[in-house]
Order: C-alpha cells, then sequence, then structure tokens
C-alpha cells in the first residue's frame, strides 16, 4: 500500500508541475526590469509569471524589501532583450531570494569571462544567484 501511495504522489506531483508549466497566462503576458550588481553593470530580465512580476513591481515601488535579488538557471547565448551578454536567464526559472549559496553568487561581468564553464564547477546546474543583484527599473521591449 505505502508502495501505490507514493507512486500515486509522485504521479500526482508530476502531473501538477506539467500543468502548471503549460499554463498559458505565464507567458502571455512577460514584463521585462534591468537589473544590476555590484559592478554597477546591467542587464535585462524577462519574468513570465505573473506572482513574480508582481513581486518585481512591489520591490521596486518599495513597497517590499523581502527576496530582492535574482535567481533562476542561465541560459549560454544571448536573447534579443539583453544583447549586451552572451547569457540570459531562463524565464520560466526566474525567482526571487534573501539568502543564498555561494557556489550560484557571480557578477555579470565575472558570468561573461567564464560563460563557457557554466553548468560545471562554475555554477553547477547554471543556477546563478548573484548576491548583489537588484531590480534597476521596468523596461519596455518590442
Amino acid at each position: 500500500m505505502r508502495r501505490l501511495l507514493t507512486r500515486f504522489g509522485g504521479l500526482a506531483a508530476a502531473a501538477m508541475l506539467t500543468v502548471g508549466l503549460a499554463h498559458p497566462s505565464q507567458a502571455a503576458n512577460p514584463a521585462y526590469f534591468e537589473f544590476t550588481d555590484i559592478t554597477r553593470h546591467t542587464a535585462v530580465v524577462r519574468i513570465d509569471d505573473p506572482a513574480k512580476i508582481e513581486h518585481a513591481r512591489r520591490l521596486l515601488s518599495g513597497e517590499t524589501q523581502d527576496r530582492p535579488h535574482l535567481v533562476g538557471r542561465i541560459v549560454t547565448r544571448p536573447a534579443p532583450y539583453n544583447p549586451r551578454w552572451s547569457y540570459h536567464y531562463d524565464p520560466s526559472t526566474v525567482d526571487f531570494f534573501d539568502v543564498a549559496i555561494e557556489v550560484c553568487d557571480a557578477t555579470l561581468p565575472y558570468v561573461e569571462d567564464h560563460v563557457d564553464e557554466v553548468g560545471g564547477a562554475f555554477l553547477p546546474g547554471r543556477v546563478w544567484c548573484p548576491w548583489s543583484s537588484r531590480l534597476t527599473r521596468e523596461v519596455s521591449i518590442p
């Protein structure tokens, strides 16, 4: 019985994850935000999830200071909205954090200089969490 419940729970979790990822409204109206880090370089992040977009806007308005830093998996190719850099956040993985482990911390230029090493010992799993990241403004992207 326990084995059956474990299998059922795993199937239910997989189904919920699939339904959640396929939700059409999450990518219907993406928002774009400029962010910076300790180096004062800037980049643009695309956020698809409405709740995370709202959190970003609350950060910018000063309504909250909770979870001010960006985290997510990076893709090692440029995005049209972020042409200065040869990498960008995967929009479906973007989230916010207060505190994170050191292994995912790096500045914008450091990632650029070591982009060919992303996913190995540098930024394992392609997870990037720049500790000094903060949003600076919402931007319009054509």
